[in-house]
């Protein structure tokens, strides 16, 4: 008799990725389908990492490396925290994997325990929930709205805390919202925290560079939450490496220790070649990515004004990341050009079908009232997608 886990047949398939793939199919059938699905920016990897990766190359580098990373580049990683968050490590706290994803990974199988809560502002990052899932744990979502800028209140988070809480996962910038949350409101939700000292954070800052507002804030920068918060970051999205697959952790050591260890089991030491390149990238100013964060600003005024003209569709401004993250909840229970549209999933299909147009539904990141629509993409392409949803709803 075939059969698989139950592990795997309760682990939901990533969404991003799944329209993706259909996208890509309708592409190979002929169709003139615009991609803004996918959290991938549309541009190369500067040409200096780049460089730097070649020499790795002819220097050979070919071995397997250190489980936690090279020691050059965790050196490197320690300048940045220290440089870019005013965070301060050391090398046993910091770990380098295979994409923020599997530092994600590690963190919540090293940490949970079978029945553990996670606490998850909604929206959250597609794969939280799962990796919550999959370490035994068991998400608690918090609603929230785009008239609150999806962010949480404390009120909220002090009424999710339970005996059995764990953790509070959240990123900011937000995957898909785009919400930046800043060092008061940080703050506020560290004195909730002060009082259940047992549960720890961990931060995505994946975007941190690609911020509009204010400047990026990291809640382990408050003197009471460092020792309980792990710190996320990479360098697939601010520095347009994506395939290079590099993420890494800042954390108390004790937590980074356990994750090496689950890592030695899983896949060892990340990539040669890309650790060689990252060091690069991390001891680059973040000036020498600035032009591409000034043009994602620049895309996220158009797609927001195209929008607003946009019948049924509700969003908030968002400060960071390359997201806009619409309530359609209008469309909900209306029958457009014979296809009735129940939920956001019917809306985001119905808008693959009719407009051409790849978007997310956001039952995928915990919000079922929206649709992720990412910007990373011409301006010539964000036009026409808009355009053609507009005609598509009108």
């Amino acid at each position: 008799m075939k059969s698989l886990s139950e592990r795997i047949n309760r682990l939901s398939t990533s969404q991003t990725l799944a329209m993706a793939a259909k996208a890509r199919e309708l592409r190979e059938q002929g169709q003139d389908v615009i991609g803004l699905s996918l959290g991938e920016p549309d541009f190369n990897t500067p040409d200096f990492i780049k460089e730097s990766a070649i020499q790795a190359i002819n220097d050979n580098y070919n071995s397997y490396t250190p489980v936690d990373g090279y020691k050059e580049l965790k050196q490197a990683i320690i300048n940045k925290f220290q440089r870019d968050n005013a965070l301060s490590y050391t090398l046993p706290q910091i770990v380098v994997s295979t994409g923020a994803k599997q530092s994600l990974a590690n963190v919540a199988m090293v940490t949970l325990n079978p029945g553990d809560e996670v606490i998850l502002p909604c929206p959250y990052w597609v794969s939280y929930a799962e990796i919550v899932k999959l370490a035994e744990g068991v998400p608690v979502e918090i609603e929230t709205s785009v008239e609150r800028d999806f962010k949480m209140t404390p009120d909220q988070l002090r009424a999710a805390i339970t005996a059995k809480t764990r953790m509070l996962w959240f990123s900011s910038p937000c995957n898909p919202s785009g919400s930046v949350y800043n060092k008061a409101e940080l703050r506020a939700l560290a004195d909730v925290l002060r009082d259940y000292p047992e549960i720890l954070v961990v931060s995505d800052e994946i975007y941190e560079h690609i911020n509009f507002g204010e400047p990026h804030f990291s809640i382990a920068r408050f003197d009471d939450m460092y020792d309980r918060t792990i710190t996320v970051n990479g360098v697939s999205k601010a520095f347009a490496m994506t395939g290079w697959r590099i993420g890494f952790i800042g954390a108390p050591s004790w937590i980074a220790r356990a994750c090496n260890k689950m890592q030695g089991q899983i896949t060892s030491g990340a990539n040669c070649i890309a650790q060689r390149a990252v060091i690069t990238a991390m001891e680059a100013s973040p000036s020498k990515i600035q032009y591409m964060v000034d043009e994602f600003r620049s895309r996220r005024d158009l797609i927001l004004k195209l929008l607003h003209d946009v019948n049924g569709f509700k969003a908030n401004i968002p400060e960071g990341a390359f997201y806009v993250f619409p309530d359609i909840s209008y469309f909900f229970g209306k029958t457009l050009k014979g296809h009735k549209i129940n939920n956001a999933t019917d809306f985001s299909m119905y808008l693959l079908e009719e407009a051409l147009v790849a978007t997310v539904t956001g039952d995928a990141f915990g919000s079922p009232d929206c649709i992720r629509i990412s910007y990373a993409a011409s301006k010539e392409q964000i036009t026409e997608a808009i355009n053609r949803i507009k005609a598509a709803v009108s």
